[in-house]
């Protein structure tokens, strides 16, 4: 059987303004998801924040004394996120990495990260495990990724994979969550606590 080289489908930047609908709040409110793991003065990753539906409530979680680190290979993504920070007054608190298809480009944040989020990004990343690898250096061991895949894109079965994808590369199940329409589990980098 010949492997798959197609290219994940990357969500289209005007998507970004979809999924921003306050309706969502109803089934994925970013304050009853994040407020469990996300403390004033954290340093928090999110990879693939779009126009950071979950950016501006981990920026208010973090309080003055914490960032968020926003990464993503899209700058009109990003550029959207920040005018949106900036119109909320959070812009001081996110910092903006633009990815590229081969880095995170977070080398700088090596354990220095004390939480991480990869919301209904990994099945757009065409090299999972070095972006699991990548995200697991920069924790802080015994810290947590919060990895969520939208049920509409994502089989069970495809998701098992990327948890053991990351698995491999030092994380271990800590938890499953119950998020509406994902799949959801929170992991922990292996390591002391």
């Amino acid at each position: 059987m010949a492997e798959d080289l197609r290219k994940p489908f990357v969500c289209p930047w005007w998507l970004g303004y979809f999924l921003l609908i306050p309706f969502r709040r109803l089934s994925q409110d970013p304050e009853k998801i994040l407020t469990p793991f996300v403390r004033e003065g954290m340093t928090v990753l999110e990879v693939g924040p779009g126009m950071g539906y979950f950016t501006l409530t981990l920026a208010r979680l973090v309080g003055t004394s914490g960032n968020v680190v926003c990464v993503d290979v899209q700058e009109k993504m990003l550029s959207a996120l920040l005018k949106r920070a900036k119109k909320a007054g959070l812009e001081q608190r996110i910092s903006a990495v633009m990815a590229d298809e081969d880095s995170l480009r977070i080398e700088g944040y090596a354990e220095r990260v004390d939480f991480a989020i990869a919301f209904a990004v990994v099945h757009e990343v065409t090299d999972q495990a070095r972006m699991f690898e990548q995200i697991s250096r920069c924790l802080k061991p015994g810290s947590m990724l919060l990895f969520s895949e939208p049920t509409g894109h994502v089989a069970p079965e495809e998701f098992r994979k990327s948890v053991e994808i990351a698995q491999s590369k030092g994380f271990e199940v800590a938890n499953t969550l119950h998020i509406k329409r994902s799949l959801t589990v929170l992991l922990r980098k292996r390591g002391r606590e």
